[in-house]
């Protein structure tokens, strides 16, 4: 996640950030107004018999649980467009209403360059701008549920696609988070890159790595797939496709990371490669729940990397055997 707001987790961790970049609306109001707006094309509830019409006071009939499809949604693609970018203005505007007090009692200097310095140097400044992404998340999470539920008119796990598919359940989702970390780890080695902002933050308080950590191993796995492979995907894919939604999905998903990877491209090579995984892995089980538990496991280690590295011994590699030493090389390398 750039320097400009250090809410990125160590490489390779998939966190949406930068919060800086201004967008002249409000996220949440559209995107609600939005999903208002948009017709219920095709949901659960059918209409009744007449013989058996719901009077008032009893409630009405609704489908089984069978004939919801997360595949083919009733929500259009404006709404999953616009949750998309209602996700990535909430981190902006938060982040933003977070700081502006703190600066305005604390900054002292003038100029982009020094404001830019005490950002992503002032241990306090840091600590907000990753705070912020909590209620950003929050927040987000009330949209896709809006957008999901049509404000409670459908059932929200169901219709999102929260299960396991037929031969792809925990295992074979954690086995592949697993390899694709380990994956990862050898990019990284073998590529590498410059410094990222989770090191700035790691270093810079307890509280702000402890944060971080939260961020990246339970509130950011949800959130984004939700929001990614949840929404978005299944809109787009009603409306362009499955092999345009893949490609959408797995490039809007990458962007936003690589703009904060942008001086490390071993780690903008792992979450390319963890994007467009991640997206076929719906597309391939048409369900949600695997993509959120590779991304959960994928992430959960390196945030328990982030809590744990302080503690480790610097020394360690000179004192073990040349193979345990080469393997802690390339954990400390790629976290």
């Amino acid at each position: 996640m750039g320097l400009p707001c250090p809410l990125s987790p160590r490489h390779g961790v998939a966190v949406p950030t930068r919060p800086f970049l201004l967008l002249p609306f409000n996220p949440l109001s559209l995107t609600l107004a939005s999903i208002v707006s948009i017709p219920d094309e095709r949901g659960p509830f059918v209409e009744p018999p007449a013989d058996t019409q719901a009077t008032f006071g009893q409630m009405p009939a609704i489908a089984p649980a069978a004939a919801i499809d997360p595949n083919n949604p009733p929500w259009g693609i404006a709404a999953g467009i616009l949750t998309w970018v209602g996700s990535v203005v909430l981190l902006i505007g938060i982040g933003i209403l977070f700081i502006i007090p703190y600066i305005a009692s604390n900054f002292k200097g003038r100029g982009k360059e020094e404001l830019t310095q005490f950002l992503t140097t002032d241990k306090t400044a840091i600590f907000l701008q990753i705070l912020s992404a909590l209620p950003a998340h929050l927040l987000t999470f009330v949209i896709v549920w809006a957008v999901v539920t049509h404000f409670g008119k459908r059932p929200f796990w169901k219709s999102i696609g929260w299960s396991w598919s037929k031969g792809f359940g925990f295992w074979k989702s954690a086995g592949l988070a697993v390899g694709l970390l380990l994956l990862g780890m050898g990019i990284t080695k073998i590529v590498g890159g410059g410094e990222t902002s989770i090191d700035q933050i790691s270093h810079s308080s307890a509280a702000s790595r402890y944060t971080l950590a939260i961020l990246a191993g339970l509130t950011a796995p949800l959130i984004e797939e939700l929001v990614y492979r949840g929404v978005l995907y299944s809109a787009l894919q009603k409306v362009a496709g499955m092999l345009w939604a893949v490609i959408i999905v797995s490039v809007l998903f990458a962007l936003v990371h690589v703009l904060e990877y942008y001086n490390n491209v071993g780690v903008i090579m792992v979450i390319s490669l963890l994007s467009v995984c991640l997206t076929l892995l719906r597309a391939y089980t048409g369900r949600l729940l695997p993509c959120f538990i590779v991304h959960l496991v994928f992430n959960g280690i390196q945030a328990v990397i982030i809590i744990i590295e302080p503690f480790l011994p610097q020394s360690a590699p000179e004192q073990k055997a040349p193979v345990v030493a080469m393997l802690w090389r390339t954990v400390r390398h790629l976290f």
